[in-house]
């Protein structure tokens, strides 16, 4: 089974920390900032899982 952006998004994967609970090695991951909220770019997650879902078929 394929996970789609659009399953992400539904999903509420996009949803981060509280802004005042910077950590900077989250900055590479982070699209942008909402309502104090950061908001997590749904696009490298994806990478990221596929990368992950590969290297355990193996």
């Amino acid at each position: 089974m394929a996970v789609t952006l659009q399953d992400l998004l539904e999903s509420g994967v996009h949803f981060g920390h509280q802004t005042k609970r910077w950590n900077p090695k989250m900055k590479p991951f982070i699209f942008t900032a909402r309502n104090g909220i950061y908001i997590i770019d749904l696009q490298k997650t994806l990478n990221s899982l596929e990368k992950a879902c590969q290297k355990v078929k193996e």
